[in-house]
């Protein structure tokens, strides 16, 4: 059950309207990096959840991310002020509302579609979808993404920091920022409290081929690191004599019942192509001028390529 509280987790002071600067902000409100994403990722979570400690940790951090999105959201509703008023009371000239309403971003949508109210897009317009939850219910999987997206939405926070000299939001916004920081601690410490994190799930990966690293970009620019070099690392650098890794032959078989067998090779030879065919094609038929060699020569001029000195008549006739 929730209780809402009216005041804000962190106190919004916008020093002046900026409907522009509200849509770009909308990247942490309905974007796929956004407070909403990542409450609904981490109730899902949650929610499913059987260690109670882990259950706790992520009712708690989606619950504050519902607080941030209200944060956000305030941010972008104060930006966007009176918008709706001056649309309903043509309290400016056509031109200037014009120009008000279409200064950038998708500014011009918030204004007239949502009256200047935080709407469920990206700073793009695009709708909000339950796509950007990213969950598989295994705790090793899900902690690591939950990692990666406080980690992004870090980086979009930084980028919207930059991009205005506001300091009333520049300071509400690093406060978010700060948060996706200690959120990420949290779930880092989750992660590592679990014995044998990796790999993630149950089943033991092939020994032979986790250590293995296949250099399968070859050529200027191959470097060396710990990435794939070392005590820890069985480098291939394959060529067509050295594949399949497995040692195989590389093909690709199946096991059919006989009847199947006699179905499949009745439908190959139906469809079998024959390579010695040239057939006159409906390409062939509608060459004209620049369609380059066809089946038939003959066939109204259409082998002809047009070279550079008659290409600008041929244009010219099109026209």
């Amino acid at each position: 059950m929730f209780m809402h509280n009216k005041k804000l987790q962190y106190t919004v002071r916008v020093s002046e309207p900026n409907p522009v600067l509200a849509s770009l902000l909308l990247e942490q409100f309905g974007g796929p990096d956004g407070e909403l994403a990542a409450a609904m990722q981490y109730f899902s979570q949650g929610l499913g959840e059987d260690d109670p400690g882990r259950k706790d940790m992520l009712l708690d951090i989606a619950t504050e991310e519902l607080s941030h999105l209200e944060v956000i959201g305030s941010i972008v509703a104060m930006l966007n002020k009176n918008v709706k008023a001056r649309l309903s009371e043509a309290a400016m000239s056509e031109a200037e509302l014009y120009l008000s309403l279409t200064a950038g971003g998708n500014s011009h949508t918030q204004s007239i579609l949502y009256g200047g109210g935080p709407a469920f897009t990206n700073s793009s317009g695009v709708p909000w979808t339950s796509a950007y939850v990213d969950s598989r219910g295994e705790p090793t999987a899900d902690l690591r993404s939950n990692i990666a997206a406080e980690s992004r939405a870090k980086i979009v926070y930084e980028r919207l920091i930059a991009i205005t000299d506001d300091p009333g939001i520049k300071e509400a916004l690093g406060f978010l920022m700060t948060r996706e920081i200690a959120h990420q601690k949290s779930f880092e410490k989750a992660l590592y409290a679990i014995a044998d994190n990796f790999p993630v799930g149950k089943l033991p990966g092939i020994e032979r081929f986790s250590n293995m690293y296949v250099n399968t970009s070859q050529g200027d620019g191959d470097m060396s690191g710990p990435w794939n070099s070392g005590d820890q690392w069985e480098r291939q650098d394959p060529q067509s004599d050295s594949l399949p890794l497995d040692g195989g032959d590389g093909t690709a078989t199946i096991g059919m019942a006989e009847d199947d067998v006699a179905i499949y090779e009745s439908m190959a030879a139906r469809t079998m192509s024959d390579p010695t065919a040239d057939p006159i094609t409906g390409a062939d038929l509608g060459a004209g001028p620049g369609a380059g060699k066809t089946s038939d020569a003959d066939m109204g001029g259409a082998a002809d390529i047009l070279d550079a000195s008659n290409m600008a008549d041929a244009m010219t006739v099109r026209r």
